[in-house]
């Protein structure tokens, strides 16, 4: 009879396959190996690409103040809508950059954070995290261009409606990249 060696890199997996079994270390490893995903700076559309909204009308939202917002107020303006949930690694990886854009650009481009959890445990999240943004929950579904089955699904619209960034995943949204074309979409009219 052959006997098993072990190996170093044999123990490891064992380890990780084992904490990844444990419901309490699974979240923590999934979103670690998601931040190295979340580094990648996301890129724009090409134009001749570049879907564009029929109509902002029809979709309601209200926001963590318990404010109502119907999206025809962000017609006109540049918008980054972000939908995306607390137990979703890949959200919770991104979601360090999205603040930070947040926090720079929320006075000039109009942010929607969009989740269809219960407004408690979203903000518990935000809590936990010291976010600053405002976290929206449907009222009516989105323009159909805009629904999506995937989280996290990131749009960044124009003041004419065309949708200049669509990602599926996590992205880092505070890159030069992302401010750039904000700074660009901004100054144009």
């Amino acid at each position: 009879m052959k006997k098993t060696k072990f190996s170093i890199s044999n123990i490891i997996f064992v380890i990780l396959i084992v904490l990844l079994i444990i419901p309490q270390t699974r979240l923590p490893i999934q979103v670690f190996l998601h931040k190295g995903l979340a580094l990648i700076s996301p890129s724009e559309i090409s134009e001749n690409k570049q879907e564009t909204l029929a109509s902002y009308s029809g979709w309601d939202l209200i926001d963590s103040k318990g404010q109502r917002f119907n999206f025809k107020e962000a017609k006109g303006k540049v918008v980054f809508i972000n939908f995306w949930a607390t137990w979703c690694p890949p959200c919770i990886a991104e979601m360090p950059s999205i603040d930070h854009l947040y926090k720079d650009y929320s006075d000039r481009v109009v942010f929607l954070l969009v989740s269809n959890e219960e407004a408690k445990a979203i903000t518990n999240f935000q809590s936990k995290n010291d976010y600053s943004f405002k976290f929206h929950q449907q009222l009516t579904q989105a323009p159909k261009v805009l629904q999506t089955s995937s989280i996290p699904q990131t749009y960044i619209i124009d003041k004419k409606g065309h949708i200049v960034m669509d990602k599926t995943g996590a992205a880092n949204w505070n890159s030069d990249s992302v401010r750039n074309l904000l700074d660009d979409l901004l100054k144009s009219e």
